[in-house]
């Protein structure tokens, strides 16, 4: 197409070209197709995630996409803008979505090379080892998520929930399971909403498990601007995800909406040289 990173760099010499692929530009995956699924399995990710027995979990959003690929191409980009302001001369940015990926296993590895063991799924300390940091289910099949990391924290849920002995034994490898268990009967003995209200009041690092539903209600988000309202093209008004990067001199703003689905099919189909008829042929044909 006469628009590689040579050709435009020939023309323009500052030209800043970002490129974002699952595995990069080099080395021996670099033509290999993939989704979000693959470059997670191959960062060694997927498989520290879900319960100890059974297959790995499979995160419903886009981990890879977004946190391995588009945010490491917002910070590449910025640095090479600072680089060219200073030296007038753009360059190349490799963005490899299982890169990025392989960064966020920092933790793991640290504790692998210092404690000399492999990590397992939902046997380390951050994925449902200790009962100080795990979810547990309520009364009514909501979940509470307890990240009570430190002893500070462990100590005064210990004593909300009736169980001060265990306060000394948070990181115990001889009763851990006994306490996690305990821990499992006494939040099924109440409602999600029973334990939002109860924990609500102390500092113990919880928090109710919510569904995108609930979130785009809480008063956390619409209070942080993170749920806006957005007038759609037909003047019905619906929910739209707000900017995350909150600026004091340039706020961003949401403005238009999203495509609703196949709102664009036509304008692309006429762009692509089919005629109208062609394109009501295919919607009577259930092809668009």
């Amino acid at each position: 197409l006469g628009v590689d990173y040579e050709t435009v760099s020939d023309c323009n010499p500052g030209i800043i070209y970002c490129a974002i692929t699952g595995y990069g530009q080099t080395g021996s995956f670099k033509d290999r197709a993939g989704h979000d699924v693959n470059y997670l399995s191959t960062a060694g990710i997927l498989e520290l995630v879900g319960p100890e027995t059974g297959p790995p979990t499979i995160p419903g959003v886009q981990f890879a996409d977004i946190a391995g690929g588009s945010m490491n191409a917002v910070v590449g980009i910025l640095l090479a803008l600072y680089h060219r302001k200073t030296t007038g001369k753009g360059q190349y940015i490799d963005i490899s979505m299982t890169d990025g990926l392989l960064g966020y296993l920092s933790l793991p590895h640290f504790f692998r090379l210092n404690a000399g063991k492999e990590p397992q799924r939902s046997q380390d300390l951050l994925s449902h080892r200790y009962a100080c940091y795990n979810t547990y289910e309520t009364a009514d099949g909501g979940f509470i998520a307890i990240g009570a990391v430190e002893n500070r924290f462990w100590k005064q849920l210990c004593e909300m929930l009736g169980v001060p002995d265990y306060s000394e034994l948070q990181y115990d490898e001889h009763r851990r399971m006994e306490i996690i268990t305990t821990i499992r009967t006494i939040f099924k003995m109440k409602s999600t909403d029973e334990w939002d209200e109860f924990l609500g009041v102390s500092d113990v690092c919880y928090s109710r498990v919510y569904s995108l539903k609930e979130v785009l209600h809480l008063p956390l988000f619409l209070e942080r601007e993170m749920v806006v309202p957005v007038t759609n093209r037909d003047g019905t008004v619906s929910q739209a995800l707000g900017i995350p990067v909150k600026m004091s001199e340039s706020p961003g703003s949401i403005r238009t909406p999203p495509d609703s689905f196949g709102e664009s099919s036509e304008v692309i189909l006429r762009g692509l040289g089919y005629t109208p008829e062609q394109i009501r042929d295919f919607r009577r044909d259930g092809i668009v």
